[in-house]
């Protein structure tokens, strides 16, 4: 593993050395933010596939894209992957006083607890003003959502019953309508962000990941519909050409996982 390793280093090395590529030579922190996030997202793609071979293969470019900012940073004599590795290993023994340290801890609640308790005393994160502080911004919408509610969670900003929190959604779906009967666009985008907020606590409640929830929908939807372009196809015909009641049957067919003859 370690020549491996050694060798991945030493193709960055020479990619963005003075003889390397010209591509790679002139990347900055700024141009590769969208490959990080891209990469990130491949790697989750392929996790949901459960294919080794593909999770393999993204879970090695974004290595790659970790070792390109590592090499951009040690180019300006910041710090080298060397240390990166370095400062995770001591956070990690650090926060972890259960399996390193002689401290009893039985569940994985207490873990957590204790992680954020060593975590917040940590330099650079003692000397913030809000809980909500630490809470990266680039986060998508859902996921940052349910991050901000279960900080503030914490610190006994919630709702004690669940019921109260459909009470709070029934009264924000009904300004949602109001909004959207008025006409007034922007009422309509703060009422949807409202309403989606309130969703996001009902998922806190019970203990769902709005952002991973959401996104199985969207696979779903995505296999849903391919199989309407599929029986659509079979028929010689297009998506346009066919009635919307023939596309809801082979929705509901989809749904069913039920084969139409034609």
């Amino acid at each position: 593993m370690d020549t491996a390793f050694k060798k991945l280093t030493e193709i960055v090395d020479t990619l963005m050395g003075e003889n390397g590529c010209p591509w790679d030579k002139v990347q900055t922190r700024e141009t590769l933010k969208p490959y990080l996030v891209e990469e990130a997202y491949e790697t989750l793609e392929a996790l949901d596939g459960n294919n080794p071979e593909e999770i393999k293969e993204e879970l090695g470019d974004l290595l790659y894209q970790i070792l390109f900012h590592a090499k951009i940073s040690e180019n300006k004599k910041e710090f080298s992957i060397t240390d990166v590795i370095q400062s995770i290993s001591d956070k990690m023994v650090h926060r972890h006083p259960h399996v390193f340290k002689e401290v009893n801890l039985e569940t994985p609640e207490e873990v957590v607890t204790q992680w954020e308790e060593i975590k917040s005393k940590e330099k650079g994160k003692a000397d913030r003003e809000s809980v909500l502080d630490g809470i990266p911004s680039h986060l998508p919408g859902l996921m940052r959502a349910q991050k901000l509610q279960k900080k503030a969670a914490k610190h006994g900003f919630d709702w004690d019953q669940i019921s109260a929190v459909f009470d709070k959604l029934d009264e924000e779906v009904a300004e949602f309508k109001e909004a959207v009967l008025s006409g007034k666009e922007t009422d309509m985008a703060s009422e949807m962000g409202d309403m989606l907020f309130v969703l996001v606590n009902i998922a806190k409640f019970k203990g769902i990941d709005a952002e991973e929830a959401l996104r199985a929908t969207n696979n779903k939807f995505i296999k849903r519909f391919q199989h309407i372009e599929s029986e659509v196809a079979k028929r010689g015909k297009t998506l346009k050409e066919t009635p919307l009641e023939e596309l809801e049957q082979y929705w509901q067919d989809a749904k069913q996982n039920r084969p139409r003859s034609q």
